[in-house]
Formats: C-alpha cells, sequence, structure tokens
C-alpha cells in the first residue's frame, strides 16, 4: 500500500474529525492508505521530553514518516489568519529534510477549521502552503467541479478543505464539509498514485 501523511494540528477535535474524513478520501483510492499523526501542544515552557503517544488521537509525527510518504495533507485550526504555533514549530524543525529534499515532488495538501464563517480560512490555508512550497511539494486544492463547493454554506474553499466549528468549537462537520473533506483526501490519494506510477 502507498501512504498519504495526514499530518494536523487540533485543539477541540474539529481538525481531527476533517483528519479523519480526508483518510477516508484517500482509502476510497485503490491501493492507497492513509497515515494520521499530529503534533504536540507547545506552550511558554515547552517540554521536550513529551510523550510520543498522546493520551488520545494519532501518534505524534516524526521525520520518518515524511521520508515514508508518497503524499501530504496538512491540516491546522486558524490564529489570527495563520496555522497554529504547533504546527509550525514541527514545520519549523525540518531543516535537515528541506536541504535533502525528502518531499521534493510530493503532492500536498491543506486543511482547516474556523470558529466563525470569516475567520480567516483562506489566510490559513495560504499560509499553511507556503512552506510545503519552499520543500519543493505539488499543492492540489478542491476544483471548482465538486459540487459540494457550489452548495456549502460554511466551510469549503477552493484552497483546500474547510470548517466553521462555530464559537463553542461544538459544531459538526457539515454534509458538504465532509464531501469536500473527502474529496480533497481521494484527489491528493490519485495524484500521488499517478506520480509514484512507473514510466511506461
Amino acid at each position: 500500500m502507498t501512504e498519504i501523511l495526514i499530518l494536523y494540528y487540533s485543539r477541540h477535535g474539529a481538525v481531527e474529525a476533517m483528519a479523519q474524513q480526508l483518510a477516508r478520501g484517500v482509502e476510497s483510492v485503490p491501493g492507497m492508505q492513509a497515515r494520521l499523526r499530529g503534533v504536540p501542544p507547545v506552550a511558554p515552557t515547552y517540554d521536550a521530553n513529551v510523550e510520543r503517544i498522546p493520551a488520545h488521537g494519532a501518534p505524534y509525527a516524526t521525520p520518518d514518516d515524511l521520508k515514508e510518504c508518497a503524499g501530504l495533507a496538512l491540516g491546522s485550526p486558524t490564529r489570527f489568519g495563520n496555522m497554529a504555533a504547533p504546527l509550525k514549530y514541527f514545520l519549523d524543525g525540518l531543516g535537515a529534510q528541506w536541504v535533502s529534499g525528502t518531499l521534493v515532488g510530493k503532492p500536498a495538501a491543506v486543511f482547516t477549521s474556523t470558529s466563525t464563517q470569516h475567520g480567516g480560512q483562506e489566510s490559513t490555508l495560504l499560509s499553511m502552503m507556503l512552506p510545503l512550497l519552499h520543500h519543493g511539494m505539488l499543492i492540489v486544492g478542491v476544483p471548482y467541479t465538486e459540487a459540494a463547493l457550489h452548495r456549502t454554506t460554511s466551510g469549503g474553499t477552493p484552497y483546500g478543505a474547510s470548517h466553521v466549528a462555530g464559537p463553542g468549537s461544538d459544531q459538526p462537520l457539515t454534509p458538504d464539509e465532509k464531501e469536500l473533506c473527502q474529496a480533497l483526501g481521494k484527489r491528493l490519494a490519485t495524484v500521488a498514485k499517478q506520480l509514484s506510477a512507473p514510466a511506461s
């Protein structure tokens, strides 16, 4: 099986729920499998010896996950129109992978959740694309041929999948948001499969 890494930070569970929907999309493509990984929280008193396996959710990512994947989906809640600090902290530590070209030529996608409709979804998605471009990745989004992108009244952008979690971060994914997450996962896996196919 060829694996797609779904790497995310989730504070209240919304981004994790999206990651699970992306995984469904990835695994709808024959021969493709999703590997879900998280990143630990950070704080002014960050503990570098944080446990490898969190109390709940996906295991924390390591650089080996990046080396072994055929494609990457990156997810984060928004923080003032930008990705959350824990995900940025993880990405900032990937200098060795940047120098060695670990991710060059692999496809990537991004997804996010915000508390409000206009909470910075698109700027957060764009902020996550920037380090991926520096790593030489190939960005895929959600094309307007996806019908749910025309129907949605909550999350959903051409830059990547998104979700409006509500002020209490307790709104479940809508059917359209789920459909768009799955569509993005399927598109990412399809492109990765095409790129990894032996030349004829």
